[in-house]
Formats: structure tokens, C-alpha cells, sequence
């Protein structure tokens, strides 16, 4: 019989639901380019939004889903959520990364990059302002929609997982629209791809503070909701 472990359920979810995101959106990415575009742009964008979507329905209740370092550091530097807890988030982000992104190259067979994100328009300076703007909107959409009782909450994973797929759909061929620096270690790591990787940590880091520090200043005080489980 399995028992219950109520502690370490965020971080399993945590690593659970980042696999998830790593696996199906750079996933998609690297079937797309070992078979020559079948599944497309489009395609693409829409598996990063709906698996965003689906991973906030299952486990958002568990650990918050944030599924990404951008976002938790952001909630760290809003002062609701402790260190320890932000790095046990972090840590757990990473691994499932590194997990799936291994099992993207084993299972299409060293194909191309692995998905990894790499400047493709504009370089590295494109590249960075690119993740910079779309993880500003990124986080006012999760601040917004996750964490003030003003909205509806129970449809904020469409919110969310929407603008994911946007932000992906049209700005993919740019930069590949990481806005998570998990997304883009696991699938560097495992295909050893590493060009202009800090853009992927520096662009996220600043745009995810930057909105969640906007909208607290939009925030009505009495409007507050949790974000740490």
C-alpha cells in the first residue's frame, strides 16, 4: 500500500509536471525537425499551451504548478514563498527537465538539437530581449489570474496555458520562446547544445520579476491570494 507523503508532493509535482512541459512542448520541437516539419509551428506553439494548461488542471492544487524557475524566483522576490521551498521548487524543475529532455534524445534518436532553445533571429540580443518581454507578460498573467481573488480563478490555467501557446506559436522562430529556464537546461543538457544558453536564464529571471513586481503594483491589497500551498 503507497502512503501518502503530503511534503514532498509539491516537489514530485513539481518535477512531474515540468517533465510533462519538456516532453511534449521541446519535445514536439525536436519531432518537428527529425521529420522534416510534420507537426509545424503551430503545432508546436499548441503543445506547449495545452500541456501548460493540462499540468495547472492536475497540479495546480498539489504545488501551485509553477513548472518553472522564472516564476518561482519571481514569487520568492514578492516575499511569498521561503528560500528553502524555492529551492526544493527549482531543484525539482531541473531534474524533471533533465529527465525528459533525455528521453526526447533517446527516443528520436539524436535527431537535430533536442529541441534545445537557441537564437535563431537576431542572435543572442533578439534573443534575450524576446524572453525578457514574453516572461513580463507570462508572469502578470499568472499573478493575475492564479493569485487575486478579483479573477476567475478556476480558469486560470486557460489563461495561462493561452499565452504560452501564443507567446510560442509567434515568437518560437525568434528565440524558441523559452520563457522557463528549465525548458531550456533539460533539452541543452541532453543534446549538449549550450549557444547563448544564459540568454535562457538572464531574459526569464528579469522578465518574470519585472511582472510580478507590475502587478503588485496593481493589485487591491484586500484582493491578495496565496501562491505558496
Amino acid at each position: 500500500m503507497i502512503t501518502p507523503q503530503p511534503r514532498l508532493a509539491p516537489f514530485l509535482a513539481e518535477a512531474i509536471g515540468t517533465f510533462a512541459l519538456i516532453f511534449a512542448g521541446p519535445g514536439a520541437a525536436a519531432v518537428d525537425q527529425a521529420s522534416g516539419g510534420a507537426v509545424g509551428t503551430v503545432g508546436v506553439g499548441l503543445s506547449f499551451g495545452f500541456t501548460v494548461m493540462a499540468m495547472i488542471f492536475a497540479l495546480g492544487h498539489v504545488s501551485g504548478c509553477h513548472i518553472n524557475p522564472a516564476v518561482t524566483i519571481a514569487v520568492l522576490a514578492l516575499r511569498r514563498m521561503s528560500p528553502w521551498r524555492a529551492a526544493g521548487y527549482i531543484a525539482a524543475q531541473l531534474l524533471g527537465a533533465v529527465l525528459a529532455g533525455l528521453a526526447v534524445v533517446a527516443i528520436v534518436a539524436g535527431e537535430g538539437d533536442g529541441g534545445a532553445s537557441i537564437p535563431r533571429i537576431g542572435g543572442a540580443e533578439a534573443a534575450f530581449w524576446s524572453e525578457v518581454i514574453l516572461t513580463f507578460f507570462l508572469a502578470l498573467v499568472i499573478l493575475a489570474v492564479a493569485t487575486d481573488y478579483r479573477a476567475q480563478g478556476p480558469l486560470a490555467a486557460i489563461a495561462i496555458g493561452g499565452w504560452v501557446a501564443v507567446a510560442a506559436t509567434g515568437w518560437g522562430p525568434i528565440a524558441n520562446a523559452s520563457m522557463n529556464p528549465a525548458r531550456s537546461f533539460g533539452p541543452a543538457l541532453a543534446a549538449n547544445e549550450w549557444t547563448s544558453h544564459w540568454v535562457y536564464w538572464a531574459g526569464p529571471i528579469l522578465g518574470a520579476v519585472l511582472g510580478a513586481f507590475v502587478y503588485e503594483l496593481m493589485r487591491d491589497p484586500g484582493a491578495r491570494g496565496p501562491i505558496e500551498p
